[in-house]
């Protein structure tokens, strides 16, 4: 009669006891959950953005297709008016003249503010640290100036009689007498003080931003460049504009939709004078809601900048983009 060994089995410990054994989580689950995190992150965000900005877009675009006037405002009823308004300001005999003028205007704001922006990067790199700790200061002092404030200040410095900037250049013996000169009186020396005033405040910004990334380049390739017997302009050309072409595209993005939308600055220097010469769009469209109490038509104007203002940015964030894609 044979006998049998039983072999006692091990004793199950841990996990194997209790019955949970290594759980294996699922690819989907484990790929769901971090896609999701961003979104759930950005979410307030464009709430915010939906209900500040969307609902007013919304609003201007109803309002741009409606005969909104004077009467609309105590009646509350404004007839739908369809196409009446786009047709009205494209046949209108300023669009032109306001089209070229805030191009130009744009242009010269964005490439003004860029350029002296950029020099004051290089220059913040080349100085010491106290000198460039004092410089910055000097930008952020006159980038934190109320909007108001600042145009304020400037119709002081370039009022008649009275203004700072007329009694320094009549000292200087180069214009003659300019004591009682009117800069206001044409639009050009009038878009010209809107030109200093809007550089003077957006230059600190794209300064700073600017410096920012040409502290980042590594000195390697500077030296690099120097050994190969290359001068301070082609360094500039070679080494720094690469590294900073997605820094440039996002302050020049920056800086047109600034610059586009600049209104305080005119409308409280000139108030779009002499005869419109200062006028821009932005200008344009609230003379046209408020002045001429068109409502519908200034809502129509702006609707026409915003859509202009959206193929640009398209333009300018696809360049961005493959700008960073490039590095």
């Amino acid at each position: 009669m044979s006998h049998t060994t039983l072999k006692p089995t091990a004793a199950p410990t841990g996990a194997a006891a209790s019955g949970q054994g290594p759980r294996r989580v699922s690819g989907a689950r484990r790929g769901r959950e971090p896609r999701a995190i961003p979104y759930t992150l950005l979410a307030p965000a464009a709430v915010v953005l939906v209900v500040v900005v969307g609902y007013p877009l919304v609003r201007l675009v109803l309002i741009s297709f409606h005969d909104y006037g004077l009467r609309s405002l105590f009646t509350g009823v404004s007839p739908w008016a369809g196409f009446a308004n786009y047709t009205a300001v494209f046949h209108s005999a300023d669009l032109v003249p306001m089209l070229v003028r805030t191009a130009l205007f744009c242009l010269a704001l964005a490439g003004a503010t860029l350029v002296i922006g950029m020099a004051c990067a290089l220059m913040m790199k080349s100085l010491g640290r106290r000198m460039r700790s004092l410089m910055v200061f000097s930008l952020i002092t006159a980038w934190a100036m109320p909007n108001i404030a600042a145009t304020l200040l400037w119709t002081w410095l370039f009022q008649p009689t009275y203004g700072v900037v007329n009694w320094l250049l009549t000292q200087t013996h180069l214009f003659g007498d300019l004591r009682q000169h009117d800069w206001t009186a044409s639009a050009v020396s009038g878009l010209f003080m809107v030109w200093l005033l809007v550089v003077w405040q957006s230059v600190p910004f794209v300064a700073v931003t600017l410096y920012a990334g040409v502290s980042q380049v590594p000195a390697e390739y500077y030296e690099a460049a120097e050994l190969d017997g290359a001068g301070y302009l082609r360094r500039f050309r070679v080494v720094t504009v690469p590294f900073l072409r997605p820094v440039l595209l996002l302050v020049a993005m920056m800086s047109v939709i600034w610059d586009f939308n600049v209104f305080n600055q005119i409308w409280l220097l000139t108030a779009g004078g002499p005869h419109g010469g200062t006028s821009t769009l932005v200008v344009w469209s609230f003379t046209k809601a408020f002045a001429s109490q068109s409502y519908g038509q200034g809502a129509a104007i702006a609707v026409l900048s915003t859509a202009l203002l959206t193929v640009l940015m398209w333009y300018y964030v696809r360049r961005m983009v493959r700008a960073g894609e490039g590095l």
